[in-house]
């Protein structure tokens, strides 16, 4: 373990966890065995991180968040107060099914609001933004702007979360950064 992160005096940080640099862990939070946190995180109070859960780098976790075993989420990615991950699709109480965790996978940059909930399965992708309260159901493509119960796209979104409104030529521009987007087949990419 790295002894150069931040752990309040009530966390719990279990044996064979990587924490990694300038990664700060809040109150009544708890870091299970194995789990891997990148550097610069920021955990909030009450965060339940299960074993075997990897964070990148720059991962923003709210308050009353829990992160369950099979969920990875890269860089830079931010998680909404109290927003859900599942694990399993038909969890029952007396039938152990802890060998039929799904994995997901929240990619780099993307943000979850709060109160959505994402079923186990479904990856979201790279700036991908889920409104708060949606819940995902399926699989989000990336830069896609997703809301509602169950979750349906919207618009497109900017690296900066900023809408995005494509001209006739299918090009968009950020209004924060000034970065230029393309739309082509019902995929978006950042463009020079």
């Amino acid at each position: 373990m790295s002894e150069k992160y931040f752990a309040h005096e009530t966390a719990v940080i279990d044996e064979s966890c990587q924490i990694g640099n300038m990664t700060k862990i809040w109150h009544f939070s708890h870091i299970m065995s194995n789990s891997i946190i990148g550097e610069k995180c920021n955990l909030g109070q009450n965060v339940v991180v299960s074993p075997d859960v990897v964070l990148g780098n720059n991962v923003k976790v709210q308050n009353n968040v829990s992160i369950y075993t099979g969920v990875i989420c890269e860089d830079d990615v931010f998680l909404g107060p109290s927003m859900v991950f599942t694990n399993v699709i038909n969890p029952r109480s007396a039938i152990n099914r802890k060998n039929e965790y799904l994995k997901t996978v929240i990619k780099k940059g993307a943000s979850i609001g709060a109160n959505a909930t994402i079923v186990c399965g479904n990856d979201i992708g790279e700036y991908a933004f889920i409104g708060a309260g949606s819940v995902v159901t399926k699989t989000v493509k990336p830069f896609a702007l997703v809301v509602g119960n169950p979750s349906r796209q919207i618009g497109w979104v900017s690296e900066y979360g900023h809408r995005l409104e494509f001209d006739g030529k299918g090009k968009a521009v950020c209004k924060e950064s000034g970065q230029g987007y393309e739309i082509k087949e019902n995929k978006v990419k950042r463009i020079s």
